[in-house]
């Protein structure tokens, strides 16, 4: 008798599962899991993002999924790995119209968590290796068209004379990597943007504005940045590679166009969106429609008293030029989250005068920390080095349910707590009022629970707790006179600008605007988990809401996130949309219900 390895351990469940749903026995199959367990399906036995908690609810999904999915080939990939009593093991396997890769963690030999993901679908594979076109025709044939010729008639009749089966409003990082997925799938897409040129709502922002995230996080799907990209790239250059990949993936991207108005009919299964091109009405006709403007809805711009008698300068954070031209002017910023400190440190770099109102406590990471702790044992050059490429990272952090994610992160942010202690003790004591999360979990369960609440430290805590950030906490600004701001607690400033870093509203903001109230009903809230921690209103709803996956308005699709997000999840949208036009079946599975409207 031998010692039981990880693998064989991981290769005996996934027999007996496998076997179990083969035969469709579900007794046998949810007796595999343990009483805690978790599967979180992206697509591949759903048709949705969605998490079953606990063996009923397995049970339950696989009741009405498994005979439709029909899964088997279920293999281990690699080698599985144990560690605090936890085996952890990939897998391959396959549906009756899909190839899927999962994750499997076994506790005490049952399934604690387990990923499932659609990869491709059978029949519909991206042309990449040995199924890569040629390109070109050898021979003599007379009339052909070159590369170009066909581009520039794509490029002239699609929109026109050919209509794209999706278009995507918004075309940002998300825009632009949902449409390159679809690109390869051969999916009719155009881009619809209101700026110019793609990369220019990075390159309008405030000029000291860098990605906080570093480099192995923000990947783009295809190719990846150079490995001498900078850590924290700067706006500018993730705004000429955005520019770049848009061209070189050959996307129908329509710069200089805004969406008017947009609605469905829901006889023919069709959108009618009205654009303004350039100054030229056109009238698209797609059958998916796809919302990518980011995390936020609008700018939030408080209304406070007197705001139109100030007779200096006043704008929201997106708008903001820079700390250029406010040299021996008095500058106050609103807000106390990344935007606030971002623009309060390039004040100050050029001597400017400026003063931070907290209204609030915010959640402070600094980077090198952060890095570290949070995120170095998935996306770092060590990593890289040990075999954890970005692909790999993506699917480990999408392995864990969000129902317990937070335990993953209490700890790391405990550490955090120790190893920045004077940091920390300083910016109170210089007044700032400081969180961890409602639960000390820290930056991304804030992110995800709310979007907002949180900055990663780049040096601007610093200025805080010496000083050269001047603050005022614990107040708001109560009114607004001619040339100063009145807080709540009495005090006034003296003010030439004020910056409301106040961040944004609701991404469905825009649906109400763009389609109608109803529809932006229909669909709910946008963004959060239902943890009932602020902002985050229950009940839980297990994934976040609207993201990805189908909403309650047929044929209407809501993507964005950070740059990992936006690569990750581009991929279960696409396929989503893919199987769509491919006319498959695709039976959604436990449609996420509206709690809460705009």
């Amino acid at each position: 008798m031998t010692d039981p390895t990880p693998s064989a351990d991981a290769r005996r469940w996934l027999a007996d599962f496998g076997a179990a749903l083969a035969r469709q026995d579900l007794t046998a199959a949810t007796a595999l899991f343990g009483d805690d367990a978790y599967w979180r399906d992206l697509v591949a036995f759903t048709w949705n993002i969605r998490t079953q908690e606990g063996p009923a609810a397995i049970r339950e999904m696989l009741a009405a999924r498994l005979a439709d999915t029909a899964p088997t080939d279920f293999a281990l990939d690699g080698e599985a790995t144990a560690a605090d009593g936890i085996t952890d093991a990939w897998f391959t396997f396959e549906t009756r119209v899909a190839r899927g890769r999962g994750h499997l963690r076994l506790k005490n030999g049952q399934a604690w968590t387990l990923l499932t993901t659609m990869v491709e679908l059978k029949g519909f594979e991206e042309k990449k290796g040995p199924r890569r076109i040629k390109g070109a025709e050898h021979g003599v044939h007379p009339g052909r068209k070159t590369w170009l010729e066909r581009r520039q008639e794509e490029q002239a009749t699609l929109g026109y004379t050919e209509q794209p089966y999706v278009v995507i409003i918004g075309g940002g990082q998300g825009g632009i990597m949902l449409a390159a997925r679809l690109r390869r799938l051969g999916v009719p897409t155009i881009v619809v943007e209101r700026n110019e040129k793609p990369g220019d709502s990075w390159r309008k922002r405030y000029k000291s504005l860098c990605l906080h995230d570093p480099v192995w996080y923000d990947h783009l799907p295809y190719l990846p940045f150079p490995d001498d990209w900078p850590v924290f790239a700067p706006k500018d250059k993730i705004g000429d590679w955005l520019e770049m990949y848009a061209k070189v993936m050959e996307l129908n991207y329509w710069g200089s166009t805004t969406a008017k108005k947009a609605s469905f009919d829901e006889a023919t299964g069709e959108w009618t969106v009205v654009v303004d091109r350039a100054g030229q009405e056109v009238v698209l006709r797609p059958k998916q429609l796809v919302f990518a403007l980011g995390v936020s809805g609008y700018a939030n711009v408080p209304k406070i008293a007197g705001a139109e008698t100030f007779l200096g300068e006043q704008h929201h954070s997106s708008r903001h030029p820079g700390p250029e031209g406010y040299q021996g002017k008095k500058v106050v910023v609103l807000g106390s989250n990344n935007s606030a400190h971002d623009i309060c440190a390039a004040m100050v770099e050029q001597g400017v005068d400026v003063t931070m109102v907290q209204r609030s406590s915010t959640h402070i990471a600094p980077s090198d920390s952060l890095m570290e702790l949070a995120l170095g044992g998935l996306y770092s050059e060590q990593a890289v080095k040990n075999g954890i490429d970005h692909h790999t990272a993506d699917l480990v952090f999408a392995s864990v349910p969000y129902r317990i994610m937070h335990t993953f992160h209490i700890p790391v942010y405990e550490e955090m707590k120790k190893r920045d202690a004077d940091l920390y003790a300083r910016l109170e004591k210089a007044g700032f009022m400081l969180d961890f999360g409602d639960d000390g979990s820290g930056l991304f369960m804030k992110y995800l629970r709310r979007g907002s609440g949180y900055y990663i430290d780049v040096g601007a805590s610093e200025l805080v707790a010496n000083g050269s950030i001047k603050l005022k906490s614990r107040v708001n600004i109560e009114r607004i006179n001619p040339r100063s701001v009145t807080l709540s607690d009495g005090t006034e400033l003296p003010a030439d600008l004020i910056v409301y870093a106040t961040g944004y509203g609701s991404m469905n903001q825009f649906l109400a605007d763009l389609v109608s109230p109803e529809v932006a009903d229909r669909v709910g809230k946008v963004w959060g988990l239902g943890s009932g921690t602020t902002k985050d209103p229950g009940p839980w709803e297990g994934e976040l809401r609207n993201m990805w996956k189908p909403t309650n308005q047929a044929n209407l699709w809501i993507h964005g996130g950070n740059l990992h997000q936006s690569r990750h999840y581009s991929q279960f949208l696409s396929l989503q949309l893919k199987a769509r036009y491919e006319g498959l079946d695709t039976p959604v599975y436990g449609q996420a219900p509206v709690h809460h409207l705009r």
